[in-house]
């Protein structure tokens, strides 16, 4: 077993990247260039940077990694609000997918708060 594995984060991530995609599966044919492979993209970084952070040599190096992998889980929860004013998701989707991306933030920041040790005042 790899080190990502054992992480409960990456789990859920592999998790969140499959409801992208069978959400984006109904979006239509011409966005499939457009918000469907942003929001591909974007769900599959989040999975994969936790997987690269954790090959590296030191957890201040995880910790950036970790960090990438937020952002990407931002990116797609600003394209789900674009996704919901164009309609192609239902309040539904939208809600089940923010919240998806709420746990994870949350534990993507206990991570990365574990990962760099404690702050420093000052």
């Amino acid at each position: 077993m790899f080190r990502f594995e054992k992480f409960e984060v990456w789990q859920e991530s592999v998790g969140f990247a499959d409801m992208i995609y069978a959400c984006t599966r109904e979006f239509p044919r011409e966005e499939q260039f457009g918000l469907t492979s942003q929001m591909r993209r974007a769900a599959v970084s989040v999975s994969s940077n936790i997987a690269e952070g954790s090959s590296r040599l030191s957890d201040k190096e995880f910790a950036r990694f970790v960090e990438i992998a937020y952002a990407s889980l931002m990116e797609v929860v600003s394209q789900l609000f674009i996704a919901i004013r164009q309609t192609l998701v239902d309040q539904t989707q939208f809600d089940r997918i923010y919240s998806d991306a709420e746990r994870i933030a949350k534990k993507l920041s206990s991570l990365n708060n574990t990962l760099d040790g404690p702050k420093r005042s000052g």
